[in-house]
C-alpha cells in the first residue's frame, strides 16, 4: 500500500484529504507543521508528501529546500497553498517538487496530481541531484553557492574534475526538474547527430561527460549543436576530466569550442580535498540502501568511518559508493568493523608498483603510456571486471571500452 504524508496546519484539510486518499486506498500519514514533518522525514520515507506553504513554524519552501539539500527529497512532493503565485510555484519546482496546487483543491484534480507524482516517483527514480551527496565542508558549501548563482543561466558550463569527484551531481543540481535530462551513450553521438541530441534535450539540459576527449569529428558537432542552442532553450553542461585550457593549448580542441565553453567554469574538488566530508557521504550511501530496502539497517562503527577517511580515494565519490555498498550487502552484523573496511579497501595506490615513463617522447605518447598503465592497474585491482573499473575511474562503460581499444589494453576473457 502507497503511503502518502499530508503536511497542513488547518485541522480540517488534512482531515479532509486523509478521508479523500483512505478512500482511494492510500495510507495516509498526518503532520501539523514542519517540525512533525521533519521528524517523521527522518524515520521513515513516503512514496509522496503533500505539503502546504504556509505554516506557522517553518514555512513549506523552506522545508522543501532543507529535505533537497540533506538529500532526503527522494520522494515526489506536491505543494498546496490557498494564496500561491507563479513566482511560488516556479520556485518550488526548481527546487524539486513535482507538482503544485492551489486550494481550494478540486477533488479530481487532487486526485489526478497524486496519481501523476505516485507514477512519477516509482516509474523514474531520479538519482540524488543534491550536493549533500558530496558533503556539507566548507569547500562544498562554496561549491554550492557558486552553482546556485549560475543555476538559472542558460550560459553552457564546464565542470572540472577527477573521474569520479561527483561531476554529473553537480550538472543535476544546475538541471530543472521535471524536463528533460539527455545524455550522450557515447560521444560519438556528437559527431553523427547533434542535432537529434539538442532536439531531445529541449527545454531541459544536454550533459556531455568529459568534453576533454571529444575526438575533432565530435568537437565539430558540439560546434554545430551550440550555433542552435538558443533556439531549443538547452542548457548545454560538460564535465572534463583535464582543464580544457590545457588541452587547447596543445593544440588538441577547436579554439572556437573551447572560447564558447570556456566562458563558466567550475572546479569539482576530489574527495580527498574534502576528506571531513567521508562519513557523512558514507551514512548518506547507507540510508539510501536502507531506505529503498536494499539492506537491513547498518551502521559503521567509529575506527571504520576513521579508515574510510584516511584513504586517499583515487577513484572519488564513486570509488568511495562502490566500497560502502560492498560493505553494506556483504556484513554478516548491524555494526560494519574496521576489520572489514581494510580487507574490502584496495590496497594504497602509492604502495602499487611504479611505472617507468619516459619522458623523451611527444607528450601525446607519454600521456597515452600513463593512461595505459592506468587502466591496466585498475583492471588488474578489479580481476577484469569492466563494470567496477567504469565505476572506479568514473567513466561510462561504452566510453571505456573505446579509450581501451585506443590505447591497444588488451581485454583478459572472463568465464563469469
Amino acid at each position: 500500500m502507497q503511503q502518502i504524508l499530508v503536511v497542513d496546519d488547518e485541522m480540517g484539510i488534512r482531515e479532509l484529504l486523509s478521508e479523500i486518499l483512505a478512500d482511494e486506498g492510500y495510507k495516509v500519514e498526518l503532520a501539523q507543521n514542519a517540525t512533525e514533518a521533519r521528524a517523521w522525514r527522518q524515520q521513515a520515507r513516503p512514496d509522496l508528501v503533500l505539503l502546504d506553504i504556509w505554516m506557522p513554524d517553518t514555512d513549506g519552501i523552506t522545508l522543501l529546500k532543507e529535505w533537497a539539500s540533506s538529500g532526503l527529497l527522494t520522494m515526489p512532493v506536491v505543494m498546496m497553498s490557498g494564496h500561491g503565485t507563479i513566482d511560488t510555484a516556479v520556485e518550488a519546482t526548481r527546487i524539486g517538487a513535482y507538482d503544485f496546487l492551489e486550494k481550494p483543491i478540486a477533488l479530481q484534480k487532487l486526485l489526478t496530481s497524486v496519481n501523476k507524482a505516485l507514477k512519477h516517483g516509482a516509474a523514474q527514480p531520479q538519482p540524488n541531484a543534491s550536493l549533500a551527496a558530496l558533503g556539507r565542508s566548507p569547500l562544498i558549501a562554496d561549491l554550492k553557492q557558486r552553482l546556485e548563482r549560475i543555476a538559472a543561466m542558460r550560459t553552457p558550463v564546464v565542470l572540472v574534475g577527477e573521474p569520479g569527484s561527483g561531476i554529473e551531481v553537480c550538472a543535476r543540481v544546475l538541471h530543472t526538474r521535471n524536463t528533460p535530462w539527455v545524455t550522450p551513450e557515447s560521444n560519438a553521438q556528437l559527431a553523427d547527430q547533434p542535432i537529434e541530441l539538442l532536439n531531445q534535450a529541449r527545454d531541459g539540459t544536454l550533459f556531455v561527460h568529459d568534453a576533454a576527449t571529444l575526438t575533432r569529428a565530435e568537437q565539430k558537432g558540439m560546434l554545430l549543436l551550440l550555433s542552435k542552442v538558443a533556439r531549443s532553450n538547452t542548457r548545454v553542461v560538460c564535465g572534463a576530466s583535464r582543464p580544457l585550457a590545457d588541452v587547447a593549448s596543445e593544440g588538441e580542441f577547436d579554439a572556437r569550442l573551447y572560447e564558447l565553453l570556456s566562458v563558466m567554469t567550475i572546479v569539482v574538488p576530489s574527495l580527498k580535498q574534502h576528506r571531513e566530508d567521508i562519513p557523512e557521504i558514507a551514512g548518506l550511501i547507507l540510508n539510501q540502501m536502507i531506505e529503498a530496502k536494499e539492506i537491513p539497517p547498518r551502521q559503521l562503527s567509529t575506527a571504520a568511518l576513521n579508515a574510510l577517511r584516511n584513504y586517499d580515494w583515487p577513484g572519488n565519490v564513486t570509488q568511495l559508493e562502490s566500497v560502502v555498498r560492498t560493505l553494506a550487502q556483504t556484513a554478516h552484523t548491524d555494526e560494519i568493523s574496521v576489520e572489514q573496511v581494510t580487507r574490502v579497501l584496495p590496497e594504497p595506490a602509492h604502495e602499487a608498483p611504479q611505472q617507468v615513463l619516459a619522458f623523451d617522447q611527444p607528450l601525446r605518447e607519454a600521456r597515452d603510456a600513463f593512461e595505459r598503465a592506468y587502466f591496466e592497474y585498475h583492471l588488474e585491482q578489479e580481476g577484469g571486471n569492466i563494470s567496477r573499473v567504469a565505476e572506479v575511474v568514473g567513466l561510462e562503460r561504452t566510453h571505456l571500452y573505446r579509450k581501451l581499444k585506443q590505447l591497444g589494453v588488451k581485454l583478459a576473457r572472463r568465464d563469469d
